[in-house]
């Protein structure tokens, strides 16, 4: 089964911290989000299989009205095999999610909240210049547990010199005190041309500190791991089972077709990804639909072939991060006999340090080896 990435490019304000695709002048929301519907159609035979799973994401897609999310759902099962258990995700920001707000979504086919949060502080807050504030941030996940929603999955940053140890746990408690079934933590990360990467080198702003940053990674864990909930992916923890299903996919590089400005899709063999520019975006996705003969190739898209070296590099990169870890059976029946042979080499290293488990013959990262997921991975590429 496949999966559905809309991306809908558009936020209240810029998050000091982000370096995803946006644009916070909304004064072509409505024809971007025409586009995306015509793209939709457009490109309904890049999916051959059922559609498992759809995840609405961003920028903001909160700011879509109810006329707005209607007619993007009838499109999507006009033109779409959409599964009738399929997982149905929309990315919201507290300050968007109204009592109003949350019912209509209810009423939607969307199943499934991811909550922006962050941070129940203030101070946190601001440092990130998100859109809402502590008290919306406490409600948001009330109203909506008030609602109906079940299935709801926050985000959570740590590492910022905002952030205390006191509070970071208090954050992750409230949480847990809420038994909500989902729980996605990031490390504050300096992303390079982002304000927040520029305030820094100007001094204007405190970077994180890595020791910081690590600290609250274990107390996470350790939180995390009493309560009852699972770490099955490095910045992802599940009770019950409630893992996100879309993002399990990537993971487990399953194919999925992405729509919108700056959204990438996956077939396996090819990696595409749509210009990152809404009137760019929105020009091509025009002659497309009135121009039989327009190639979108090189204006509204552009794509890579993956060679063998880039397809085992990803697959150990992702499988490394998640509890399923990379299965030597499938680094055998997945590439030619010398990628075998050279993960068997590079992976000593991690075991010697207890970084990596192995257990007939999955090899999985360790809690301490979780520490250092990525130079782990990057060890075990073909250069």
């Amino acid at each position: 089964m496949a999966g559905l990435y809309i991306h809908i490019p558009f936020c209240k304000q810029a998050c000091h911290y982000c370096n995803f695709h946006f644009s916070t002048n909304l004064a072509l929301k409505t024809e971007i989000l025409s586009a995306i519907n015509t793209e939709l159609i457009l490109r309904k035979n890049d999916i051959s299989e059922r559609v498992n799973t759809i995840y609405l994401g961003g920028g903001t897609p909160s700011l879509m009205n109810q006329k707005e999310l209607q007619d993007l759902f009838d499109c999507l099962h006009a033109n779409f095999d959409i599964s009738a258990s399929a997982e149905i995700t929309i990315e919201a920001n507290p300050d968007d999610l109204t009592k109003e707000k949350l019912l209509q979504l209810y009423d939607s086919p969307i199943n499934r909240l991811s909550i922006g949060l962050q941070s129940f502080y203030e101070e946190d807050l601001k440092y990130m210049n998100r859109s809402h504030n502590a008290n919306q941030a406490e409600h948001s996940l009330l109203d909506a547990l008030v609602v109906g929603f079940e299935n709801i999955s926050v985000d959570l940053i740590y590492g910022s010199p905002t952030t205390s140890d006191e509070h970071w746990i208090k954050n992750v408690n409230r949480i847990m005190e809420l038994a909500l079934p989902h729980i996605s933590c990031y490390a504050l990360t300096i992303e390079p041309k982002t304000a927040l990467d520029h305030f820094i080198k100007k001094g204007k702003m405190l970077a994180p500190d890595e020791e910081r940053v690590s600290g609250q990674f274990e107390k996470l864990m350790d939180i995390c791991s009493k309560n009852g909930y699972e770490h099955y992916e490095i910045s992802n923890f599940a009770k019950d089972s409630a893992y996100s299903r879309h993002n399990t996919a990537y993971w487990q590089n399953k194919p999925y077709l992405g729509i919108g400005p700056g959204a990438h899709s996956y077939n396996g063999d090819k990696r595409l990804w749509n210009i990152a520019n809404n009137p760019a975006y929105l020009k091509a996705m025009n002659k497309w639909r009135d121009e039989p003969d327009y190639n979108p190739e090189g204006n509204l898209y552009d794509y890579e072939n993956l060679k063998e070296k880039d397809k085992y590099n990803e697959f150990v990169m992702t499988g490394l991060r998640t509890i399923w870890g990379v299965s030597l059976k499938e680094v055998e029946l997945r590439f030619s006999p010398e990628y075998k042979k050279h993960f068997l080499g590079a992976i000593v290293t991690g075991i010697s340090k207890g970084q990596v488990l192995e257990n007939q013959g999955t090899y999985c990262l360790s809690k301490a080896g979780k520490l250092h997921a990525d130079a782990i991975a990057s060890g075990l590429f073909m250069i």
